[in-house]
């Protein structure tokens, strides 16, 4: 059952991280990103895997030594679990990047890079997207000085 869980989280939230990097204008992708629903199936999958573990987990976070976590994580649930909590703060923080990349008219050919590298590696993704951000902001803000004279 790991097994299948863990193959079905990256699967279950494919669907919205191809909508916001191939069809970020389309009407029902703004619609669907805009709701906080989309990072449930991975948390679904993370509480399925938690409860279980729950004796054995508490202890490892609220008092966490590198050791035992890492003995942990090498375990097919552990490593289950990472990939689910991991899955579903990416979707979220790409979700929102992907509206505030909407909402400040950043082109689609500078956030779909932006998007990939955060499904990939989003410690990395969110820094590039924030300097985008300051970019884009700044510059839509003296676009708006400048018409507005």
């Amino acid at each position: 059952m790991t097994a299948t869980l863990f193959s079905l989280t990256f699967l279950l939230i494919a669907p919205f991280w191809l909508l916001m990097i191939f069809a970020p204008k389309w009407s029902w992708t703004q619609r669907i990103a805009e709701s906080y629903l989309i990072v449930l199936p991975p948390v679904a999958i993370y509480v399925v895997l938690m409860i279980p573990m729950l004796p054995e987990l508490i202890p490892l976070v609220t008092r966490p030594e590198l050791g035992p976590l890492a003995e942990f994580m090498a375990t097919d649930t552990g490593a289950a679990l990472v990939w689910a909590h991991m899955i579903a703060w990416d979707l979220f923080v790409g979700r929102w990047m992907y509206l505030e990349g909407r909402r400040l008219n950043v082109h689609p050919l500078v956030m779909a890079p932006v998007l990939v590298i955060t499904i990939l590696l989003a410690p990395v993704g969110l820094p590039l997207f924030l300097i985008v951000r300051k970019v884009c902001d700044t510059t839509n803000r003296g676009a708006t000085v400048v018409t507005g004279q």
